[in-house]
């Protein structure tokens, strides 16, 4: 039978209980191995501190790697009784070890667990974000390489404005990217400090070797006061959805051109078929879904920003329900995320350039502009040489 780590001998009532748990249980599938690997540290720094002998520490240690093992080769799987993967940690432990595994929980709660968890997991992600930006920039680096030098009718309000050409275009997503980089650099720097031990928000009544456990566990540094340890949860949530929607941002603008670009009105890109789908009614069409999803994805990343920082807001200081809300939001931003940069990727690597519509597109007016220039070298004054070009561009209008 699984226990709750909070069983005082009475029973929640059942609708309660599943409203509360609700789909934790699930979710904490994708923390469980952060937590596995937490908890060993944990257990080292008990035995540096006496709370465990070496026996018992090569007891807990065991069973924790053949969790491991088990979480890894899919033949684990968290109760909707047991609630969340500290609960079934906790339990596995008792289960194969006994009373031994009771002892796992000396100097910490659920809450400073869960928060490290998150922590690492953040970390990992993000580090596999800036992997994929990269790799988005190298792309698009390429194109501009290829097709670079080719001009074409760029666009304000929607309309032919002036020349441009694909270095340009490409290098400006790349730019963007770079920004983001920054951003990002920056976010994991702030979040890059331990908050085990700070127990449920007021530390714990025992001593600890806290400065242990953070180098142990790969952060630069202790997050020191245990009541902002809690408080920074949803704020450490809300900057990592700031700076996925910052990339997604990026990768909706982008994705709109390309969208735009390739229309065969314009065609000044080729979207190669496999990146298209087809409609079930009309047998000629080739639907460039996947960057329309991308453009899409962005505003669900937004939405997911905006609920973490709404959800975390108005809350007096200390650990509450609410936050378990967040653990979802954040996992589905970092999986929408990805796939937007293997995407564009993608799409980079396979785009071709129409040369003969770019050049075709950059028609009389749209070298306006160069031609008030070229009046304004020869020593007229640019509002006289911009009225004299607009002229004849009014006439019939």
């Amino acid at each position: 039978m699984s226990e709750k780590l909070w069983d005082k001998g009475y029973e929640v009532d059942k609708l309660v209980e599943e409203f509360t748990v609700g789909s934790d249980y699930i979710v904490d599938m994708k923390l469980i191995e952060y937590d596995i690997k937490a908890s060993l540290v944990h257990a080292e720094m008990l035995r540096r501190m006496s709370y465990l002998c070496e026996d018992e520490f090569e007891e807990i240690k065991d069973a924790l790697e053949r969790l491991l093992a088990l979480v890894r080769d899919g033949k684990f799987k968290i109760s909707r009784q047991e609630e969340d993967c500290h609960t079934a940690i906790e339990n596995f432990l008792v289960q194969q070890i006994g009373d031994v595994g009771k002892k796992i929980h000396t100097a910490r709660s659920r809450n400073d667990q869960v928060l490290t968890a998150l922590r690492l997991m953040y970390k990992e992600e993000l580090g596999i974000i800036r992997e994929l930006i990269v790799e988005l920039q190298d792309a698009v680096k390429r194109f501009s390489e290829n097709y670079g030098d080719i001009r074409f009718a760029g666009f304000t309000h929607t309309r032919k404005a002036m020349p441009t050409d694909f270095r340009t275009f490409g290098m400006a997503l790349r730019d963007a990217l770079s920004d983001d980089l920054v951003l990002l650099d920056t976010i994991y720097k702030i979040i890059d400090q331990s908050p085990l031990g700070t127990g449920a928000g007021y530390g714990v009544p025992v001593e600890i070797d806290r400065e242990f456990t953070s180098q142990r566990l790969g952060f630069v540094k202790v997050q020191e006061n245990p009541i902002y340890a809690q408080n920074s949860r949803g704020k450490f949530d809300f900057m990592v959805m700031y700076v996925l929607s910052q990339v997604s941002y990026d990768l909706n603008r982008f994705a709109s051109d390309i969208i735009l670009f390739s229309l065969p009105d314009v065609g000044y890109l080729i979207l190669p078929k496999e990146l298209c789908t087809g409609s079930s009614i009309m047998p000629q069409k080739f639907n460039p879904d996947p960057l329309e999803l991308v453009r899409a994805y962005h505003h669900r990343i937004v939405a997911h920003m905006l609920e973490v920082v709404s959800m975390s807001s108005n809350l007096i200081s200390g650990y509450h329900r609410d936050f378990q809300l967040l653990k979802e939001v954040v996992i589905d931003g970092f999986e929408i995320t990805k796939q937007m940069l293997r995407v564009m990727k993608l799409v980079f690597e396979r785009l071709k350039v129409n040369e003969d519509m770019c050049n075709r597109s950059v028609t009389d007016e749209v070298l306006a502009t160069q031609r008030v220039y070229e009046l304004v070298r020869a020593g007229v004054p640019f509002r006289d040489a911009y009225k004299k070009i607009a002229e004849k561009y009014s006439e019939g209008r």
